[in-house]
């Protein structure tokens, strides 16, 4: 299979490229003019990632305080003098 295609030739025949490039081990760029804009590629080339979870100080001690009665007393608890 070539390594690309133009978008024309992506228009025409999608769910064949598509099909292809689920099928095999290697992507297929996608180009506009010359220009690679974008890639067809099996799921499973592509390597997850991972977020990591950043938790606001003022919101941890809040949480560990407990819940409030009142959501606006929470609030200002963790905008504080902003």
């Amino acid at each position: 299979m070539r390594k690309s295609i133009t978008i024309k030739e992506l228009h025409a025949k999608t769910g064949e490229l598509v099909r292809r490039a689920g099928g095999s081990r290697s992507p297929v760029i996608v180009t506009d003019r010359g220009e690679a804009v974008a890639f067809l590629a099996n799921l499973s080339l592509l390597k997850p990632t991972r977020r990591q979870r950043a938790i606001i100080p003022a919101y941890a001690a809040m949480m560990a305080e407990g819940q409030s009665e009142d959501v606006l007393d929470d609030l200002e608890a963790v905008r504080g003098d902003r």
